[in-house]
């Protein structure tokens, strides 16, 4: 019996010292390249934060808690990254693997040469190294998020460090995620939907025509049947023509308003932010009593279709003292009237009007002006990212108009409530910015992680259609019976 207890005894000795000699070579390798493959190696995945432009680390089961959170991202607990084969690699060994998108080269008669931008020699892109044409401001501007993605698509070939980038431009085909048309249809419409006198067809009509032609005569569509085509169509009108026949492909749209469920929906599509053209309130120093109006709207108020609710609420708030309902635009300083409007007021109305959004919504949070929603068939960017009941107030269409409803559900909302979703709504402004460079974080680098989060589903569809698609059926035939 001794003998077998100082066996076991001697055992658990060499164990404890395999282990503890194991630990110590671990750990003096890791200052040594070559010995181990860290990737290899399993690692606590952590979330990165981002609070109002700051990052805070802590660990994935607590994130849904945090009370800040606008955005996360996998990164190391170090938040430390090497550049590996041309991706990010933490050192904890997981990949941030920007997306990959191939550019149509396509004619500048689609993108700059509708902002009057000429080519020289042969490229069909500016040298945006040099000289960046401009876009059109005042309402213009609000639905130019193709300008935007397209500018940061050149600008990922001259980027010092293309794995920091969400998005980069690939030249074969065959190694993109997704396919990206760079059609400035917005643009198309607001300059060129109306016909010249002798026209049968608008230039923007036209281009629509060719723009389908020459997409659908590309292999890559035909390889994938357009499913990974990325078409952008931010105004409601835009696109009217184009969008029944390229309806296999993601679509970035302001909302669904004017399209059938079978040629868009948030399955394969992508709903992306305005452009707010408001001026930001910068330094933002206001508080609950100093801004004097509760409730305010300045726009059209007698809208069609869905927009009946606006001349609705008109007559129901136009006697109360502190509430500004009016009619208002962009001219005679309308823009500037709103962004006086909406930097002192509490609360700013975010109305359906001809379709179910509008950019007041993302001037409202570039003011740090709670939005009030009235909109039962709106959808928003980024939700599922982002809880707008944090920083934003959701009424029904029915309930809005019942007399006393809206204006008593307002008057309702405590000072310190108000307070935490202004101060929620300035830490989310970030992600609703266009800019060029684009930042770590803004409507552009958000609008490429929507995409992100399509291409798996895009991929499996694809190569379910592959099935069968070398199988050509023979003939059919009666059955056979057997004969003896």
């Amino acid at each position: 019996m001794a003998e077998k207890r100082g066996s076991s005894i001697t055992k658990i000795a060499f164990l404890c010292l395999f282990i503890t000699t194991t630990t110590m070579f671990v750990l003096s390798s890791r200052g040594r390249p070559g010995l181990f493959d860290h990737k290899t190696m399993p690692a606590e995945k952590l979330l990165t934060v981002f609070n109002n432009g700051d990052s805070q680390t802590s660990n994935q089961s607590n994130a849904e808690s945090s009370n800040g959170s606008n955005r996360a991202i996998l990164a190391n607990s170090e938040k430390q990254r090497v550049e590996e084969g041309g991706f990010q690699v933490s050192c904890n060994g997981n990949l941030k693997e920007p997306l990959k998108i191939f550019l149509y080269d396509l004619d500048p008669e689609f993108h700059f040469g509708l902002l009057d931008w000429k080519p020289q020699g042969n490229s069909v892109w500016p040298d945006i190294r040099t000289k960046i044409p401009s876009y059109p401001g005042g309402l213009n501007s609000q639905h130019s998020i193709e300008y935007w993605l397209t500018l940061d698509l050149l600008a990922s070939e001259f980027s010092e460090n293309p794995s920091s980038r969400e998005a980069i431009r690939v030249k074969n085909s065959s190694e993109a995620d997704l396919i990206f048309v760079p059609f400035f249809s917005s643009l198309s419409y607001n300059r060129y939907s109306k016909l010249s006198p002798h026209q049968k067809k608008s230039k923007n009509w036209e281009l629509q025509e060719k723009l389908v032609k020459f997409v659908m005569g590309q292999k890559e569509w035909k390889i994938s049947g357009g499913r990974n085509h990325v078409v952008l169509a931010h105004h409601p009108n835009s696109m009217l023509n184009a969008r029944m026949q390229l309806w296999p492909a993601i679509f970035i749209l302001s909302d669904f308003g004017r399209y059938p469920i079978n040629v868009a929906n948030l399955d394969k599509d992508v709903i992306a932010p305005y452009k707010h053209v408001i001026k930001s309130y910068v330094n933002d120093s206001s508080d609950f009593d100093s801004r004097k109006t509760l409730l305010y709207f300045q726009g059209a108020i007698y809208r069609k279709n869905g927009g009946f609710v606006r001349q609705e609420l008109y007559y129901l708030l136009k006697d109360e003292k502190d509430v500004h309902f009016s009619f208002g635009s962009v001219q005679r300083n309308g823009i500037r009237q709103a962004s006086q409007g909406m930097h002192s007021s509490k609360f700013c109305l975010n109305i359906a009007g001809d379709t179910p959004s509008s950019n007041r919504l993302f001037d409202a949070i570039a003011s740090h002006c709670v939005p009030v929603i009235i909109s039962d068939e709106i959808e928003l960017p980024y939700e599922d990212i982002l809880d707008y009941t944090e920083f934003c107030i959701f009424i029904r269409t029915s309930d809005a108009v019942k007399k006393g409803f809206l204006i008593n559900r307002i008057r309702s909302i405590t000072k310190d409530k108000w307070t935490r979703m202004w101060e929620k709504l300035k830490q989310v402004e970030p992600l609703f910015e266009f800019q060029y460079p684009s930042k770590e974080g803004d409507a552009v680098q958000m609008i490429w992680q929507s995409l992100s989060h399509k291409v798996s589903s895009v991929k499996m569809k694809i190569n379910k259609s592959k099935r069968y698609s070398r199988f050509v059926p023979r003939k059919r035939r009666g059955l056979r019976t057997r004969t003896k």
